[in-house]
Parts: C-alpha cells; structure tokens; sequence
C-alpha cells in the first residue's frame, strides 16, 4: 500500500461578535435642603437592571438599605413588569406596577401603591421635612407631558 500523503483542510476564520461590556448610567433624583445639602428624599425610578438578579440588583439592595437604614426619605417608582419586585412584607398581592413611598420618621411602615396595567397610576405626596408643604405628585399627568413632548407617538411602533 502506497503512503500518501492528505493535505487536511485549511481552516478559515468565521466572523463573529464578542459581548461588549455594557455601560448604563443609573440616575436617581434627590431632594436636598438648601443651605446645609442634606438629603431629604431620593426618588428611584426601577430599571430593567434593578430588578434583574446580578451586580445591578445587588448594588441597587445596597444603595436601598442604606438609605431605609437613615432618617432620608425613600420614593421607589416600578413601572416594570418584568423582574422581581423590591422586597416588602405585608404585601401578599400580585401587581404589575408599584409605587413606595417610606418616610423616615415612620419605618419601618411605609405606603405602598400598587396599581395593574388597567388602572390609573396614583398620585400621592412627596416627602419633605417635617413642617414642609408636600407637593401632590400625579405621575400620569407628568408621563403624559413628556409622551406628547418627545413625540413618542411616532417613534414607537406600537402595531
């Protein structure tokens, strides 16, 4: 049997994508007294990273503790379906959307709003310093004003 010799394929190289790192920028809103900074109230609005179990939930349950754990005021807004909710006791009920408000001078109670897809989102107060006149916060009329000014209604194909 005669040696021969078989050339083994050349291997060609196949174009692919790598993950790119992912970089999101977290904002918040915190209301601060004027004169001394002090923080009165951070107002979080949840998003996908929040509420989906990894580094983003795990940095946002530390920032969270740190704050029920002051005398600052907690506003938590979750207008997201997806994920898992913030964890609160006495809430057996299953809702779409949430809306926290935990004031400092009265945790470990707080007023929890939650609300379904169907129903109008509530308004409720903003917490201040005490002796301070809370502004009546309507969510829906402020999402509606920024839907109607960003034009969203042509940029989202809603078909």
């Amino acid at each position: 049997m005669p040696n021969v010799a078989v050339a083994a394929p050349v291997v060609q190289p196949k174009t692919v994508t790598v993950p790119m790192p992912e970089t999101t920028k977290e904002r918040y809103l915190e209301v601060r007294k004027v004169g001394t900074k002090e923080v009165v109230t951070v107002i979080e609005v949840l998003s996908p990273k929040n509420k989906r179990p990894g580094e983003g939930r795990n940095a946002y349950e530390n920032k969270r503790q740190r704050v029920l754990g002051s005398s600052t005021h907690l506003l938590e807004i979750d207008l997201l379906r997806s994920g898992e909710p913030m964890l609160v006791f006495g809430d057996g009920t299953q809702n779409d959307y949430r809306i926290l408000v935990s004031r400092g001078e009265n945790r470990p109670q707080s007023d929890l709003y939650a609300f379904n897809l169907q129903d109008a989102i509530p308004s409720f107060s903003l917490p201040l310093r005490t002796g301070d006149r809370e502004p009546l916060i309507d969510l829906l009329s402020l999402l509606t004003g920024i839907y109607d000014r960003a034009s969203y209604d042509l940029v989202i194909d809603y078909s």
